[in-house]
């Protein structure tokens, strides 16, 4: 660390905990890392709460000459949130969301994922504007930041067009809210001399009509190159310019702190289609006359390198097979949505769109579904091509993707001549895609940086692609992903030197000193998008082909705790690096020993990554690999033969934990049981919702009562008790509602010894989970007639681990296995009637139960219970296991911003997995059912 970084860090000590100042080698790499093609590893990050914080960390950088550089969520892709300075993370602390003015406005903090931002206008029937492809994962900051757009906002709903007001902070440490008179009235005076510099260039401009007519011109097209500084005259009053000049500016004048946007209309009725064409200037005529019919909300273009790589994708029509190599080289497809207020409309428009594009000879057409399942899978495969494309690259390889728009009138011309330079410079492996209407082309390739030639082979590509994009067709180098380092020393080329000039003056009117994320946007170094550039080492088969992007992290219930999917793969691959070439042992070994518990014991392997990963990484997989076999298999395989005494146990233990509790009261039994697990940590943590024992099971029904279904009772639900209290089980509330609905449950023989094996599977111990699988498969198939009957499991992780194992042909397959959730909603629930006996219930789809693809239909069971449900945004809760018992922080962290979710009024909760209730109850504050437990207060037999 300099001796600037060290006085710096000194000084801001006082005003940051020391937990979120990280300067650890690790850490610094993990958390310095971002989707894209660059790596900085910065000196000093500091995870920052609020805005006085973050002012502080500004003031301090300028005192000692430090450079600073704001990001949130990490997935920009041109190397604008990347430092070897200081770093400072807009996360936890800054997910404030107000919906204003019936949802005409919503009012967000830089932190907030910009599909939550979504999730809070939805009831509302609107939406934020901007939509890019990570908007999952993206955070409003740095959508803001970066004037991110997407596939069906355009230009005419950005950040930049339905900015309503701002909350900005300067690089003193100012801090300005547009929405606020008073705040405006002493900027005013406070800051007069830069508002004054802002009009002095604004009439730079409009002294320049040939200098103001390319600057209007260039925004009709999606234009990130440089500065938006057509603020300086879309506006007359220079507070209008500045808050609108943020938009875009990728922290390098100011730190957004706060963001109201105009919102715009989310359309209920929604139809997408696929259309194929043989000829890509067919398929690109096609897209100009539908954006002069106007029926459609967004078209993306597919080439046929794309359709290629996306044949083997799942849910897409047959004719895309069709598209080969040899038979249809320059092959397109179209992938068209289009959206209406009422069905009437939509069909109107799907109707007109048809008519255009039978004037226009497709080879093929899926027609339009409204199937949200269909669609969905349609968008999602379009969004996954920039990471699908990563994942088939040679391993050790990078993953280029840049970002031009050219004239939508030249977009064949634009696509060829492009696809022509790619093939010059020998990267036949890209793929171009991208946003058809605009003119916006994505294109994706593998370089590798680890020679001077492969690094020179890039830069004279770049050379070539700012001629062709921006001088040839008068189009811009960045349309929607920021100027970046990548672009920087393109600007200029771009813009000619009156623009240019321009854009450096405002920049140091904002930022004198040059230390608000340098080198991005303007930079004095014409080489800067050659240097540090991010290499992928191999690491390991199960991660090798991630490429950074980060989509996994917000389902990741450690992030924030220790490391998130990306952060691990990151670590792991420096790891293996410093082992192959032995360069440096001691930060070797220092950062082996740091990856235990950053990498290894916090993760909670449940894969929920590997369901947001678009190449399907589970990261788990990994680190379940590394935790290796455990060391005791003979200790395992001792109390798998004995499971139930373990679960015998389990509920003496917690007989005595609700003894305890009755004398000295719960929440002095749990800070003690705390103190202990901190001294001893293999002392387990009991959550403060842990209940009392299970009783017994109920007993069986007689055959001819209805018909006959096995009831699977995990263990988990052997030793838990349904309520609090203990005493009665899952299985008592289950059976009553099985029976209601004419079925007769039953127990297999022998249930108190069967278990799933997923609690010895988890530990490594392998042989021992294959034992607990033989005993289990032996007992239901007894007791299913051999798989006559179907078989109910009553708790979805296990019901995950046994389905999964006779789809991998570890379990017989006459077996009629059934999740809970799916045998309710299909055989259940459609005998039974309903009466909803809870106002507000909030539910929690389990990792499992997302895994099975049952979440929807646990939503629409509890819809049917309840007057108002609410979802709250915890895609793992961290439990895992017995994870929330031994790593109980993990749970803590996952479920944070549980409380904060929960609508005013609610009550009560509902999951359908029982440890997952546990730390929801005791991270909420309010119980947490079974869903069986629920339906059964609920129904009645039909």
């Amino acid at each position: 660390m300099s001796p600037q970084h060290a006085a710096f860090l000194e000084a801001l000590r006082p005003h940051v905990s020391a937990e979120r100042l990280i300067t650890d080698p690790a850490r610094t790499l993990a958390w310095g890392t971002d989707a894209s093609f660059y790596r900085l590893l910065p000196q000093i990050v500091v995870r920052a709460l609020n805005e006085a914080e973050v002012a502080q960390v500004l003031r301090l950088a300028h005192s000692f000459r430090v450079a600073v550089t704001l990001r949130a969520a990490g997935t920009s892709l041109s190397g604008q949130a990347v430092t070897d300075s200081v770093l400072v993370l807009i996360q936890e602390g800054w997910t404030g969301i107000e919906v204003l003015d019936g949802g005409a406005r919503i009012r967000l903090q830089p932190g907030v994922i910009g599909q939550h931002a979504n999730d809070a206008l939805r009831r509302f029937g609107r939406k934020i504007g901007p939509d890019p492809a990570s908007i999952a994962t993206a955070r409003i900051g740095g959508m803001a930041a970066n004037n991110s757009s997407g596939m069906c906002c355009g230009t005419a709903q950005n950040g930049y067009h339905t900015l309503a007001a701002l909350r900005v902070m300067l690089g003193d440490g100012t801090l300005l809210d547009t929405a606020d008179a008073a705040s405006v009235a002493a900027f005013r005076l406070s800051h007069a001399d830069l508002l004054r510099g802002l009009e002095t260039l604004a009439e730079r401009i409009r002294a320049n009509p040939a200098l103001e007519a390319k600057v209007r011109r260039k925004y009709r097209l999606k234009n990130t190159t440089g500065y938006g500084i057509n603020a300086l005259i879309d506006f007359i009053d220079p507070v209008d310019m500045l808050a609108h000049l943020m938009i875009g500016s990728e922290g390098t004048l100011g730190f957004i702190a706060g963001i109201t946007y105009h919102t715009v209309p989310d359309h209920p009725h929604k139809a997408s289609a696929l259309v194929l064409f043989d000829e890509l200037e067919a398929a690109c005529q096609a897209v100009s006359a539908l954006k002069a019919q106007g029926a459609v909300d967004a078209v993306e273009l597919v080439d046929q390198p794309s359709i290629l790589a996306v044949q083997g994708k799942a849910g897409l029509p047959d004719f895309l097979y069709g598209v080969t190599t040899a038979a249809t080289p320059r092959a397109a497809a179209l992938l068209i949505e289009t959206r209406g207020a009422s069905a009437d409309e939509l069909a109107t428009h799907c109707a007109q769109i048809n008519t255009v594009l039978a004037g226009h000879t497709p080879a093929a057409h899926s027609g339009f579904s409204t199937d949200a399942a269909v669609c969905e899978t349609y968008w999602a495969v379009r969004k996954g091509l920039f990471p699908a494309v990563g994942a088939t690259r040679p391993v050790g390889t990078t993953c280029v993707i840049e970002d031009v728009a050219f004239p939508v009138e030249r977009l064949a011309e634009g696509v060829l001549r492009l696809r022509a330079l790619l093939g010059q410079h020998g990267y036949d492996e890209a793929l171009i895609f991208g946003h058809a209407l605009d003119g916006n082309l994505h294109f994706v390739f593998a370089p590798g940086f680890d020679s001077d030639a492969e690094v020179q082979r890039y830069s004279r590509f770049m050379d070539d692609v700012g001629q062709l994009v921006a001088v040839e067709f008068g189009g811009s180098l960045k349309a929607e992903h920021g100027t970046g380092r990548n672009v920087a020393p393109f600007v200029r080329l771009e813009w000619g030197d009156e623009a240019y000039e321009v854009m450096v003056d405002l920049k140091q009117l904002f930022d004198p000193a040059g230390l608000l994320n340098p080198d991005v946007i303007i930079s004095r170094d014409e080489q800067i998008h050659l240097k540090d550039l991010k290499r992928l080492p191999a690491a390991d088969d199960i991660v090798d082909k991630c490429i950074e992007c980060g989509f996994c992290e917000p389902v990741c219930p450690s992030n924030g705790l220790s490391l998130t999917p990306r952060q691990r793969i990151v670590l792991w691959r420096r790891i293996q690096q410093l082992r192959r070439d032995g360069s440096d042992a001691a930060l070797l070994a220092e950062l082996e020993q740091q990856y235990g518990w950053l990498g290894l014991d916090t993760c909670a392997t449940t894969g929920m990554c590997a369901t947001r990963c678009p190449v399907g990484i589970n990261t788990g997989t990994l680190v379940k690999k590394l935790r290796g076999p455990t060391e005791r298999p003979a200790l395992a395989e001792t109390l798998e033969r004995h499971l139930g005494a373990v679960v015998g146990t389990a509920r003496a233990g917690l007989g005595v934990l609700k003894l305890a509790r009755g004398v000295l009261g719960a929440d002095r039994v749990h800070s003690l049981n705390e103190a202990v697990h901190r001294v001893i940590p293999v002392v387990p943590v009991a959550p403060v919702a842990t209940p009392g024992p299970a009783g017994a099971l109920p007993a069986d029904v007689p055959a001819s009562a209805g018909e006959p279904l096995v009831y699977f009772a995990s263990c988990v639900n052997r030793a838990f008790a349904e309520n609090p209290g203990g005493g009665d089980t899952l299985a008592d509330a289950a059976f009553r509602l099985l029976r209601k609905a004419g079925w007769a449950p039953k127990l297999p023989a022998h249930i108190a010894t069967l278990c799933c094996g997923q609690p010895f599977e988890s530990k490594g111990a392998s042989d021992a989970a294959l034992a607990a699988l033989r005993r289990t498969e032996a007992a239901l198939l007894q007791a299913s007639d051999s798989g006559r009957g179907p078989v109910y499991l009553d708790n979805a992780p296990c019901a995950l681990r046994l389905i999964e194992a006779q789809r991998a042909g570890q379990l017989d397959a006459r077996l009629k296995l059934h999740d809970a959730v799916s045998f309710l909603n299909d055989q259940v629930v459609p005998r039974l009637k309903l009466t909803p006996q809870v106002d507000q219930l909030a539910v929690h789809v389990p990792c499992s139960t997302s895994k099975l693809g049952a979440g929807a239909k646990l939503v629409a069971l509890a819809k049917q219970c309840a007057g108002e449900v609410t979802v709250p945004d915890i895609a793992c809760c961290g439990f895992a296991g017995d994870m929330g018992f031994n790593r109980p922080e993990l749970n803590a962290n996952s479920l944070k911003r549980l409380k904060p979710l929960l609508p005013e009024g609610c009550g009560c909760g509902v999951s359908a997995s029982r440890t997952c209730q546990i730390g929801l109850a005791s991270h909420s504050g309010i119980p947490y059912r079974s869903l069986e437990a629920l339906l059964d207060d609920c129904a009645s037999p039909a």
